[in-house]
């Protein structure tokens, strides 16, 4: 008899998103990266809330590891924001599970990545810095110092920009991981 988790969707969801963290370690521009897209996935598609959680996050930390051993920049100081971030995202991803349409997940993906954008640019303002120094005064001026510094950042690269590397990136591998499971339903029942 068939576990209740260990369904086919399950498997296909877990694989995808598996495949999807792999990806991260292949050459790609700044930021335009599957990781949003795994865990607004994971929200999605996973029937166990909790696996909803663990699979992209743990996908993400696995090749953060391998990244780190690989270059030594997978994890940083402000690490906890990140995933906190990414788990918004798939509790996101759960407004999907009911009425998913592709101008939602369009919506939401974006959601997500300005989600990333503000917080994780609100804990480098914070909680950056050298020499017990920060690296941004904690007032109105260091904040926008901060964000203002964090718009070159994401202009390093070929696509160019913010919206380019991170939003269309997210919807990238979220045409890529939402579009593969709506066409395996259509050739596999079982997936629904």
């Amino acid at each position: 008899m068939q576990s209740k988790i260990l369904t086919p969707k399950f498997i296909f969801v877990t694989m995808a998103i598996l495949l999807a963290a792999i990806s991260r370690l292949l050459p790609h521009p700044p930021n335009f990266t599957p990781i949003a897209a795994m865990a607004l996935f994971g929200g999605a598609g996973m029937v166990n809330k909790k696996f909803a959680f663990i699979i992209p996050l743990l996908a993400m930390f696995i090749s953060d590891c391998i990244i780190q051993l690989i270059s030594g920049t997978g994890f940083h100081n402000t690490m906890f924001f990140v995933y906190a971030c990414f788990a918004l995202t798939v509790w996101l991803g759960f407004r999907l599970r009911e009425n998913n349409t592709a101008g939602r997940t369009i919506l939401l993906s974006v959601i997500s990545a300005c989600i990333f954008f503000i917080v994780t640019n609100l804990a480098t303002w914070w909680f950056e810095g050298t020499n017990g120094a920060p690296l941004y005064t904690h007032d109105l001026s260091g904040l926008i110092s901060c964000f203002v510094a964090a718009i070159p950042f994401y202009n390093n690269s070929v696509f160019g920009s913010f919206f380019l590397n991170t939003i269309l990136g997210d919807l990238f591998y979220c045409g890529i991981l939402f579009g593969s499971l709506y066409f395996a339903k259509s050739k596999f029942p079982a997936l629904a």
